[in-house]
C-alpha cells in the first residue's frame, strides 16, 4: 500500500466568474484550506468550441439560457497576464498552480509557465493531436476518465505513452461527468477497476457530487489524486457553482482526507504502544476461585479466569488443569505456576 499523501486539487474552474479578484480569493480560501494545489482553465473560446455549440445541460440550468456555449465562455476566460498574477498569489499562498488547457495555444502557453504537472479534462481525452502536444512535454499527467470507456481509456494512455510518457508518471482519475453527480451514478468502484485494467498507472477521483462523502470514501480506497470542484458561494452564477464547496466544506473534506490517511495506517496487524499497555489491564489470566492448599490439583471447582494486571493466559487452561500445585493460593490469587 501506498502511504504518501494523496493529492489534493481545489479546483476553482470557472468558478472567478472571469473576475482575476475572485480568482486571488479562491487561491486564498483553497490555501487555507489545506489543498495541495488549486486548478484553474486556461482555453480561447473561439477555439475552443463553434459559435452556435449549445450549451450541456447543467451549464443551461446554471446560466443565460439565450446565449451560446461560446459566449459563455467568453465571459470566463483568463488572460496571459491574469495568470501570471495567480502564479505570483500562489507562490505566494504556499499552494501549487495547475490549469486545465483545451486548445493547443494555451496549452503552449501554459508550457511557457512551466506547470509541474498537467490536468486533462474527461472532455479531451479522445483528443489525440492535444495528447500528444502534452505527452511532448514529458511532464506527470492527471487524465480524468469521465464519459469514457475501458477501450477509449487504453486508446488514450496508449497515444500518451507513445508519445513519449511513461505510465508511472499517468494518474487516472475516475469521474462522473454529471454535475452535481446523483450518488447512485458515482460508481466508486470503478477505481479499483482502473487500477486492476492499467495496473502501471496511479488512480485517484475528480468528484462532482454533492458534500464531501464520496472524496473522503475515494482517499480510503487507495486515491492518489482527490479532485474537487470549489467556490465562493454556490448560490452565484455561473455553470460549475451549483456542484462546488463552500470554502468551510473545503477545509473539512481536506482534513478529513487527511485524518482517513493517517487512521488507514500500513495494514500491519498488530497492536500499538497503547494497546500493549492496556492489554496487562484488559484481558484475563487464571486465579484461584477458593482457597488452594500445596498439592492440591488444579481443576475447574479451583479455578477462574478474571482480570487481575497479568499472569498465565486462558489459552493456557488445559494445560494448567491436573498439575499440582506447587504452593498455596488465596482467593483471587493470580496462579503463577510454572507451566512444562
Amino acid at each position: 500500500m501506498n502511504n504518501k499523501p494523496c493529492m489534493i486539487i481545489a479546483e476553482a474552474g470557472v468558478n472567478h466568474n472571469g473576475d482575476i479578484n475572485l480568482a486571488l480569493k479562491l487561491i486564498r480560501v483553497a490555501s487555507r484550506a489545506g489543498a495541495d494545489a488549486v486548478k484553474f482553465q486556461t482555453f480561447r473560446a473561439d477555439a475552443l468550441v463553434t459559435a452556435d455549440t449549445k450549451k450541456a445541460d447543467y451549464q443551461m440550468a446554471q446560466t443565460k439560457k439565450t446565449e451560446s456555449q461560446r459566449e459563455m465562455l467568453n465571459r470566463l476566460e483568463l488572460c496571459e497576464d491574469d495568470h501570471r498574477l495567480l502564479i505570483k498569489a500562489c507562490h505566494e499562498q504556499n499552494i501549487t498552480f495547475l490549469s486545465t488547457g483545451f486548445d493547443p495555444e494555451s496549452i503552449a502557453f501554459l508550457e511557457s509557465l512551466d506547470l509541474p504537472v498537467y490536468k486533462i479534462s474527461s472532455g479531451e481525452l479522445t483528443n489525440l493531436p492535444l495528447l500528444r502536444q502534452i505527452a511532448s512535454f514529458r511532464k506527470p499527467i492527471i487524465l480524468s476518465t469521465g464519459m469514457a470507456t475501458l477501450k477509449e481509456i487504453e486508446a488514450s494512455l496508449g497515444a500518451l505513452k507513445e508519445a513519449g510518457i511513461a505510465e508511472n508518471n499517468i494518474t487516472l482519475l475516475h469521474c462522473t461527468t454529471q454535475y452535481p453527480t446523483p450518488m447512485e451514478n458515482v460508481n466508486l468502484r470503478a477505481m479499483q477497476t482502473l487500477a486492476d485494467a492499467f495496473p502501471n498507472v496511479s488512480v485517484g477521483y475528480s468528484d462532482h457530487t454533492l458534500g464531501i462523502e464520496v472524496p473522503i470514501a475515494a482517499a480510503a480506497m487507495g486515491a492518489r489524486v482527490i479532485e474537487k470542484h470549489f467556490t465562493l458561494d454556490r448560490s452565484m452564477n455561473g455553470p460549475d457553482h451549483a456542484a462546488s464547496l463552500e470554502p468551510n466544506e473545503l477545509a473539512n473534506m481536506v482534513q478529513s482526507i487527511r485524518n482517513i490517511e493517517l487512521a488507514v495506517g500500513d495494514g500491519v496487524k498488530q497492536p500499538s504502544a497503547e494497546e500493549i499497555k492496556t492489554r496487562r489491564v484488559v484481558r484475563k489470566a487464571i486465579v484461584a476461585s477458593c482457597h488452594i492448599h500445596q498439592g492440591d490439583f488444579y481443576s475447574e471447582s479451583n479455578l477462574t479466569v478474571k482480570r487481575c494486571g497479568g499472569g498465565i493466559s486462558p489459552m493456557l487452561w488445559d494445560q494448567l488443569i491436573g498439575q499440582s500445585a506447587s504452593r498455596d493460593y488465596q482467593p483471587d490469587e493470580t496462579i503463577d505456576h510454572p507451566l512444562p
